[in-house]
């Protein structure tokens, strides 16, 4: 008798968890009959009852996340694509600019590892 009741116990446990986790990450426009706070000390205080409660009563019914992604109003494109006055050339050989710093820097860093090169030759050297 008692494996029957550590089991069952075992059972609320892991329900009073489950619905104790899914309270906290459902978002508070998603809860449905009462505020999310209040849900979380129904939950939280009242195992059983708040467990079953929330299961009926506060869970949302349907979760519509566009690309099954986890924020809310993904559209399945990078949200810092949309950003406003952004500029992002079609072509990296249209922007100049770009192409311009990269041959520079890439220069100064060629520049860099030659006289490294010299530096540890002439140290080698004496």
């Amino acid at each position: 008798m008692p494996l029957i009741y550590g089991g069952f116990g075992l059972v609320l446990l892991a329900l009073w968890i489950f619905c104790l986790m899914d309270v906290i990450v459902t978002a508070e426009e998603d809860c449905r009959n009462l505020p999310k706070g209040l849900w979380i000390m129904i939950v939280l205080f009242l195992p059983e009852v708040g467990s079953v409660l929330w299961l009926v009563a506060g869970r949302p019914q349907s979760v519509t996340r566009p690309g099954g992604l986890p924020y809310k109003g993904n559209t399945g494109r990078f949200p810092e694509y949309d950003r406003p006055g952004r500029f992002a050339p079609s072509n990296p050989d249209d922007d100049e600019e770009f192409l311009r710093r990269c041959r520079e820097r890439a220069e100064e860093q060629r520049r860099a590892y030659l006289k490294q090169q010299r530096q540890a030759e002439k140290n080698q050297d004496q």
